[in-house]
């Protein structure tokens, strides 16, 4: 009996994972085609409407649908979220294979870039990034990527390192293999497993990252939703008792993260079966 609780509650976790990742997708594809509104559409006669069935999240400050504008907000967090955590892991899988393989002195040189770039804090190296630039969601996007790569590195290199002392790495360069040869056809396909985790765990941080910077006022033009700008021009309405432009969009940060922390957690569970109880966020 005491068997079966472990097995029930990963099974629950999986499938609440799975179903509100999808929920969240359709959300994302169908809610503005299937109404068919404007979600710039401006309506002062509407304004910090609560919630009701004509505006399920109510509306903001010039009577806005709140709904639509989490529901945009949520595209470019997603759209940011995967490009960027793409990109990153991209960036670090180079530098983790390159550092692995080779290793001598361009081990210690890449591993030593990592490390100093590493020493600064992610928030403060992107705001640092984006504000070169006007705002927008590529900037953002490069901001997260060149800031969220070095875990990826350094994941990669460890998993190369272990993969170079296996048996069939040692007879393929006993057989002649050049050392190109060896990484790209033995090693790197065995650490690409753990660089596709890496990105899934990229995606939560990363729409954290873009929520921080759209809140700062660095990250999307004011005009276009974003959640985190949602919550910085809704915060001033719980002055007043309006609770729902910052509830709703605060919940779609929090609930779509948590789920795809979830799935990259049991995609984690399914690589390392003997570390079931950690989950790298």
């Amino acid at each position: 009996m005491a068997d079966l609780t472990p097995l029930s509650t990963r099974t629950v976790r999986r499938y609440a994972s799975l179903g509100v990742t999808g929920a969240v997708l359709l959300t994302v594809l169908l809610v503005p085609p299937l109404t068919g509104l404007d979600q710039q559409l401006v309506d002062l006669s509407q304004k910090l409407r609560a919630p009701s069935w004509a505006h399920p999240f109510g509306t903001d400050d010039v009577g806005r649908d709140l709904l639509l504008r989490c529901v945009y907000g949520l595209r470019v967090s997603l759209l940011v979220g995967v490009v960027a955590a793409v990109v990153a892991t991209v960036i670090g899988t180079a530098v983790g294979a390159l550092a692995g393989a080779l290793g001598g002195w361009t081990d210690r040189v890449l591993m030593r870039t990592v490390d100093a770039v590493n020493s600064v804090p992610h928030l403060l190296l992107g705001i640092f990034i984006v504000a070169m630039f006007r705002p927008g969601v590529w900037p953002v996007v490069v901001s997260v990527a060149l800031t969220h790569w070095l875990s990826t590195a350094r994941i990669v290199r460890a998993e190369i390192l272990s993969l170079r002392t296996r048996p069939y790495v040692d007879a393929a360069i006993s057989g002649g293999a050049s050392r190109w040869r060896v990484t790209v056809r033995h090693l790197l396909p065995g650490a690409l497993p753990q660089a596709g985790l890496a990105a899934v765990l990229m995606v939560p941080h990363a729409i954290w990252h873009e929520s921080a910077l759209s809140f700062l006022g660095l990250g999307m033009p004011s005009h276009q939703a974003s959640l985190g700008t949602l919550i910085q021009t809704g915060r001033g309405s719980l002055l007043t008792g309006d609770w729902w432009p910052t509830l709703f969009p605060g919940l779609f940060i929090i609930v779509p993260t948590l789920a795809l922390a979830g799935l990259a957690g049991l995609w984690r569970e399914r690589l390392n079966p003997r570390r079931r109880s950690e989950l790298m966020l």
